[in-house]
């Protein structure tokens, strides 16, 4: 047995390497931080184009795991889910900047919180990129007149916490 690092200890990690349309779907899935954000409810502003985010979850988003219900079929049950694609993560204004599908897409690196970076799931909450406890209410919950009043700026925003190098 040798102390020496075996092969694939030196190579880049695949979102380096592989563009998202040569990905395989375990891939392609890993690329979701599970932070809930584009599961948000959004609206756009028909006079300038703008997104604004709310924080009201889609019907099918279970705000306790951060995790759709039905993911398998949630394009089928919810006829504005998105399912994306390259061609979708490169065109949609609305996905966070925080989003590891947009930031390959954009050549940039994955962040240290990023779970295939930390090797952790919960470095998503703790830089607080996760939705987890910020969600008021799913959308079959609120009245259509009265989601605009939830509107909020932190969903499209890069928090504070996961700019940084690593937890404090």
């Amino acid at each position: 047995m040798t102390d020496e690092p075996d092969d694939t200890s030196l190579r880049p990690p695949f979102w380096r390497t592989t563009t998202l349309e040569d990905m395989d779907p375990a891939q392609w899935e890993s690329l979701c931080d599970g932070c809930g954000r584009c599961c948000l409810v959004k609206l756009e502003d028909e006079d300038t184009g703008t997104i604004h985010a709310t924080d009201i979850a889609c019907r099918l988003f279970d705000a306790g795991s951060c995790r759709c219900r039905d993911y398998a079929n949630r394009t089928q049950a919810v006829p504005d889910c998105v399912g994306l694609t390259p061609e979708a993560v490169r065109t949609l204004t609305w996905l966070p900047p925080t989003c590891g599908y947009r930031l390959v897409a954009e050549g940039k690196d994955l962040p240290w919180w990023h779970p295939l970076v930390s090797g952790r799931a919960e470095t998503v909450v703790e830089a607080g990129v996760s939705v987890k406890g910020r969600v008021h209410a799913s959308e079959d919950e609120v009245a259509l007149e009265d989601v605009v009043d939830r509107i909020r700026r932190w969903p499209l925003a890069w928090p504070k916490r996961a700019r940084g190098r690593g937890p404090a």
